[in-house]
Formats: structure tokens, sequence, C-alpha cells
């Protein structure tokens, strides 16, 4: 059996903080507000399989309320998700995410984003798409105010 999971996130930027995206950090002087490192790829990355498995969201397993998360480091987050995938008899057979932001200009980044969901999901880099769009200077993403992130996973039931 597969299923589909949907996922999406949005942060604004902060000043003074790193910039993480799909587990990777990027050079630059604002990163994202959140309670954790605010990267808003793996957070979406992590509601698609969470929903796909219909296990809820991330704010669900990892609450901003619990102070355990905070400034968690995300990727630590989402290999927590897959290990859960795994014992709920699920694995992610391929994952593809697209970010929105008008800055940083992430072309050159996209393959080590890639390459790093691939880690984070045990997939080869064939099976993870990492785009990047911008919201053509319309609304608070295309004003510059922060970025969204969005993504869908495909789960198989392990044993099949």
């Amino acid at each position: 059996m597969n299923r589909i999971g949907f996922g999406y996130d949005s942060h604004r930027f902060e000043a003074g903080r790193p910039l993480v995206l799909a587990g990777v950090k990027l050079p630059g002087e604002r990163g994202l507000a959140g309670h954790s490192d605010g990267d808003a790829a793996l957070h979406a990355l992590m509601d698609a399989m969470l929903g796909a498995a219909g296990l809820g969201d991330v704010g669900e397993h990892f609450p901003p309320t619990d102070e355990r998360f905070r400034n968690a480091d995300s990727a630590a987050l989402c290999t927590e998700v897959v290990a859960l995938l795994a014992q709920m008899g699920w694995v992610v057979v391929n994952a593809d995410l697209t970010i929105v932001t008008e800055e940083p200009h992430l072309a050159p980044h996209k393959q080590a984003m890639r390459d790093r969901v691939g880690d984070l999901l045990g997939l080869d880099t064939v099976a993870v798409s990492v785009k990047a769009k911008t919201n053509e200077k319309m609304d608070a993403i295309g004003a510059g105010e922060g970025l969204a992130a969005y993504a869908v996973v495909l789960l198989e039931e392990l044993g099949e």
C-alpha cells in the first residue's frame, strides 16, 4: 500500500539567526524565526510524512511550548520522524519540496539540499526534488518578510 502526504510551513525572517533550509546552513544575516531552528523546508517535509502516515503534524510531536525543542536542529527531528514511520511500517519512497522566497537566491544550494534530504530520508538523490520559486514580489513573501515551503512525499508500506 502507498500513501501520499502534503506539508506546508512558513516563517518570518529574523536578523541574527542562522538560515537553515532543508538541513543546509546558508550564508546570510537573516535566518528564520521559530521555536526550533526555523527550517521551514524540513518542517513541511515532516508534516507531509506525518500526514501520509495519519500521525498528525509537527506541532503535535514537537510542540513549540516544550522547551526541549527550543533551537532544536530540525534535521534531528526529521530523523526521529523517519524512525517513527519505520516503527509504524512505512518508508519514504520519494520527496518533492518547493521553497518560495525572493531572497536568498537558492539555485546554488539546491543540490546540497537534495543531498541532505536524501541522507535524512535514506533515499538516493534521484528520489528527492528541491525547487526554488519566487512570489513575483506579491504579498509578504514577495516583500521579503519571510518564506514558505511545500512538500509532497510518497510512503510505501514496508514488506511490500
